[in-house]
C-alpha cells in the first residue's frame, strides 16, 4: 500500500487523457487516480471539471457518493470488514468494534500512527465462511476475535 505518488495537475491530465476517450470516463479516471495517489485529492476535483466539462459539484458528487473513494490518503494497511447481512448474522459488529477500539479510530479513519486504515465493505462474496474481512486485498474468511487480533498485529508491526 504506501507506495502512491504525490498528486500533481500535470500527472492527473495524463491519467485524465489516458480515458477521456471511454464512454462515461469518470469513474475511470477516478479509479485511476486513486490507484495513483492512493486516494481522490481534494485539488484534482476542479481539473477533472474542467477536463472533463462537468461541474465541481457532479465530480464531488460522484466522489462522496461512492465508498471505494478516499478523500485522504490511506494508510500503510487496508482492513476492510464485511458489515453486510451475512457477516452480521455472524457476529461482525462485534469485530468491528474490536477493531475500533484496537486501532482507536472508528471505521473509515486511520489509525494516528498512520499504519491502518479501518473501512466497511458490504460484501466480499464469503458468505459460507462469514464474517469475513480483507487486509491489503488478501481475503478473510471465519474472522473471529483471535484472527482479527493476528490481523492486526501483523498490520500495525
Amino acid at each position: 500500500m504506501g507506495r502512491h505518488e504525490p498528486w500533481s495537475e500535470e500527472r492527473t491530465v495524463g491519467i485524465i487523457a489516458d480515458h477521456q476517450k471511454l464512454e462515461g470516463p469518470l469513474m475511470p479516471i477516478l479509479h485511476a487516480l486513486q490507484h495513483a495517489f492512493g486516494h481522490v485529492p481534494e485539488e484534482a476535483i476542479p481539473v477533472l471539471a474542467r477536463e472533463l466539462n462537468l461541474s465541481r459539484a457532479e465530480v464531488h458528487g460522484v466522489v462522496t457518493f461512492y465508498h471505494d473513494f478516499r478523500r485522504e490518503l490511506p494508510g500503510k494497511h487496508i482492513l476492510k470488514l464485511c458489515r453486510a447481512e451475512a457477516c452480521q448474522s455472524m457476529g461482525c459488529e462485534r469485530l468491528v468494534e474490536r477493531a475500533e477500539q484496537r486501532l482507536g479510530v472508528e471505521c473509515g479513519n486511520t489509525s494516528a500512527d498512520g499504519r491502518v486504515t479501518l473501512e466497511a465493505v458490504y460484501c466480499l462474496g464469503l458468505c459460507a465462511t462469514a464474517p469475513s474481512a480483507m487486509i491489503d486485498g488478501r481475503v478473510v474468511g471465519r474472522l473471529d476475535n483471535a484472527r482479527l487480533d493476528q490481523l492486526l498485529k501483523e498490520a500495525q508491526a
